[in-house]
């Protein structure tokens, strides 16, 4: 497809543009992508929000939840008038508003072994920020599998965690290397108990979005192999390496 931005998109996006590391090609390359979305909460949301104003021409969002009181103050697309409302439907209404050309496409469904497998086999680059294990582990098998690129995160309490998984890369290490017990619990990943302050939440939804858009355009270094640590609370950040089990 032999794509020409036109007036409007060339304005819009600007200052994206003019980066040498992107420019009008690379705009393009925004523009024709696919990103599925997996959870819409505190990290879903800066995800999409950002993609979406960087020009992904489509995006997929997943939830089964409706917006509740104790949401709103770090997931950043819902505010008190969507109290009760699927966050999907919600965040697809906040996100038309930010770029109506991109395609936003709403799943209001909780994935499982019967229904995973083709949602994400539409989309070109998958992004988690579910808040359970399950979904975790059955995400990065399927993009394990169908040699997809992930990225996946983790927020508790002042603490986030960052991973990318390139698995055209047959060496690649996948998230059962960090998190090996599937019987792990899930309240580590569950703000209700562990707790979040609301800016951990936009800060490392705002990086799987830079890594997302990074990949796209085939630009700079990604943390393929390794999880970034972020301590928030104290300013300390590592990248550790993942060693792939070996079978």
């Amino acid at each position: 497809m032999n794509l020409k931005l036109n007036k409007n998109q060339i304005e819009r996006f600007s200052r994206q543009i003019i980066l040498k590391n992107i420019g009008a090609a690379g705009q393009k390359k925004i523009i024709q992508s696919k990103v599925l979305i997996i959870g819409m909460g505190g990290l879903g949301c800066p995800i999409a929000e950002f993609l979406t104003r960087a020009g992904v021409g489509s995006i997929g969002i997943i939830d089964s939840d409706n917006v509740d009181l104790s949401n709103i103050h770090r997931q950043s697309l819902y505010d008190i008038d969507d109290l009760k409302k699927s966050k999907v439907k919600a965040a697809k209404k906040k996100l038309k508003k930010i770029n109506s050309k991109t395609q936003v496409n709403c799943y209001k469904i909780r994935l499982n072994q019967n229904n995973y497998k083709n949602i994400i086999k539409k989309y070109d680059y998958v992004v988690d920020g579910s808040d359970n294990f399950k979904t975790k582990f059955l995400v990065n098998d399927f993009c394990k599998m169908s040699k997809k690129f992930l990225v996946s995160g983790a927020i508790s309490k002042f603490d986030g965690h960052v991973f990318t998984f390139d698995f055209k890369d047959k060496n690649t290490p996948c998230i059962r290397n960090f998190f090996q017990d599937e019987k792990i619990s899930d309240d580590i990943l569950n703000c209700e108990y562990e707790g979040i302050l609301g800016t951990v939440a936009g800060i490392i939804g705002t990086i799987q979005a830079n890594e997302i858009l990074k990949k796209i355009l085939n630009i700079g270094k990604n943390l393929n192999g390794y999880i970034l640590i972020l301590d928030l609370l104290n300013l300390n950040f590592r990248k550790v390496k993942l060693n792939k089990i070996k079978k």
